[in-house]
């Protein structure tokens, strides 16, 4: 099967005038109906799993703003924007950065959520990552001038991110990487014994482990996974039909080596486990996989939806992502933009598609782990903040029109200024979103 190229548009959808700078600080007044955005997401749906949904924005500020990239991206649709279309994440908050296992079984540190990935104009992302420090920084009570330094300084270490890629060849940006390491030399005595334990953490979240722990005998002697309502349950047998009869599909749509790996195993169990919080509801399944001699290893299967980027931010996506859609699913644009915005991707990605939705596939687990930003101390706080903008400028120099974007920022004073006054004004939109959330939670 061809696999339609969502990668390198032959020329970005839509070039508006380039707008000043200083008006990327410009939040347009206007009706909105942010309680209106989730109740049409939460009609989709699985339905049983929408009171945690509920529950889950409920907790903080921040579990609500993780929650809310639908919403987002309605404001920013009309909000003056750069015009500057780069392969975008859609939802870059600070929790969306973490630790992964490379295919050579090494820890990276990268953007790991990718369901929102599309075509944007770049200062959305940057937006939407220093709303999540104000956001995140006023949950955790900072003083107001560290969430200010945290915040002015993920915006420069994003330019200054910029200008470093623009002196590296295409070639050396698409190898440049960020170690664990890199993150680690920014903590304080404290943050980096955690930042340890979160590493080690991380190491020891494989998939044979999660095997191990997440299934059980059944009484026909092949294992199941154990139940655990409402994060994990069992799926009805039409489901997983459907699931089974699409798995050739997405094994077609995997490079070939993976495709000769995955033709050693079969699937043993399917249940439906519910993930984050933004995809909480979603079709997210695990897919148990055995081979001959009883090794296991857990796919994960999760829906792909339209990107909020494109159906509530209004952007419209190039020619080949569209073809791309068209062929096989909303799958393919998650898989693809993935793999450039990412120094190094899970080899096992893969999508596929039915009557009953369209999906990614990833492997379960496989030394995921994230920082908890909530245990850090001001200090590192602020420099890990800027590690994420670092980490940002490098997924969005993989875009053809990079070049532009470092044009437009020149050295960066304007765009800090214009970007985290709107973000504090957003954080104060968010705030007010979430208290109307919480009331309408009210009997």
């Amino acid at each position: 099967m061809r696999m339609a190229n969502t990668s390198q548009p032959d020329e970005p959808a839509g070039r508006p005038p380039r707008v000043p700078r200083r008006d990327l600080a410009t939040i347009t007044p206007g009706e909105r109906d942010p309680l209106g955005i989730l109740a049409k997401q939460n009609e989709s749906r699985y339905q049983a799993l929408v009171p945690l949904r509920i529950e889950r924005m409920s907790v903080s500020p921040f579990t609500f703003y993780r929650g809310t990239a639908a919403i987002m991206a309605a404001d920013q649709a009309r909000d003056p924007h750069s015009g500057i279309l780069v392969a975008s994440c859609g939802d870059a908050h600070l929790s969306n950065f973490g630790f992964y296992a490379s295919p050579q079984r090494t820890l990276l540190f990268d953007l790991n959520d990718f369901d929102e990935a599309a075509w944007a104009p770049w200062e959305w992302d940057v937006k939407r990552l220093v709303t999540s420090i104000v956001i995140g920084g006023r949950a955790t009570d900072r003083k107001k001038s560290v969430i200010e330094e945290a915040a002015r300084g993920a915006v420069a270490a994003y330019v200054a991110g910029l200008h470093e890629a623009a002196a590296k060849s295409p070639l050396e940006r698409y190898y440049s990487h960020f170690d664990p390491q890199d993150t680690h030399r920014n903590f304080d005595k404290a943050s980096r014994k955690a930042l340890k334990l979160t590493l080690a953490d991380a190491e020891r979240r494989t998939g044979p482990r999660a095997a191990r722990r997440l299934t059980e005998p059944g009484t026909d002697g092949k294992l199941r996974f154990i139940e655990t309502p409402p994060a994990m349950t069992q799926v009805e047998p039409e489901l997983v039909a459907h699931l089974e009869h699409n798995y050739e599909a997405y094994r077609r749509s995997a490079y070939v080596d993976i495709r000769a790996l995955l033709s050693q195993y079969t699937v043993e169990d399917i249940a439906r486990r519910a993930v984050g919080v933004g995809s909480v509801g979603t079709r997210c399944f695990v897919a148990l996989l055995r081979d001959r001699e009883g090794g296991l290893f857990i796919l994960q299967v999760k829906e792909a939806a339209r990107s909020v980027l494109e159906e509530y931010g209004g952007i419209r996506q190039p020619d080949a992502v569209e073809e791309g859609i068209a062929e096989s699913g909303q799958g393919n644009r998650v898989v693809g933009l993935q793999r450039v915005l990412q120094a190094y991707s899970d080899p096992f990605l893969g999508h596929m598609r039915g009557p009953l939705g369209d999906y990614y596939v990833r492997q379960f687990h496989d030394m995921k782990g994230s920082v908890d930003v909530e245990q850090l101390e001001d200090a590192p706080f602020i420099r890990y903040a800027r590690v994420c903008a670092r980490v940002l400028a490098r997924a969005h120099s993989q875009s053809p029109r990079f070049a532009e974007v470092v044009d437009y920022v020149g050295k960066g004073r304007r765009v800090t200024d214009s970007i985290v006054a709107w973000s504090y004004d957003y954080a104060d939109v968010s705030l007010a979103d979430y208290r109307a959330f919480i009331a309408a939670q009210q009997p």
